[in-house]
């Protein structure tokens, strides 16, 4: 997961991903909870068309819960950094980020 200011610079190279038939969802958020995804238009449209079926709908909800309760992500991050070129020691401006209160 990243952070949601981070996946909109994401967006082009994403199409590009989708185009050459990576399947791979974007998944964004703050504070590390995941709050939205980007997935393939194609990817979309099954799973729109299964909400109207209701054993498909059934099938995709309970595999899209097993993979979201799965700990480990998708692709590892690493991967990630490489293909797009990033380098994961470079200091990251997160003066965006709001802190949570200290209870």
């Amino acid at each position: 997961m990243i952070k949601t200011s981070t996946a909109a610079d994401l967006l082009p190279q994403m199409l590009e991903r989708f185009r050459f038939g990576h399947m791979d969802p974007l998944i964004f958020g703050e504070a590390g909870r995941p709050e939205g995804v980007v997935v393939p238009f194609e990817l979309w449209r099954a799973l729109d068309t299964r909400v109207f079926d209701e054993d498909g709908f059934d099938t995709t909800y309970t595999l899209e819960r097993a993979r979201l309760s799965d700990p480990r992500p998708s692709i590892p991050i690493e991967e990630v950094a490489a293909e797009f070129g990033w380098n994961l020691d470079d200091p990251i401006d997160d003066s965006d980020v709001k802190s949570k209160p200290r209870q």
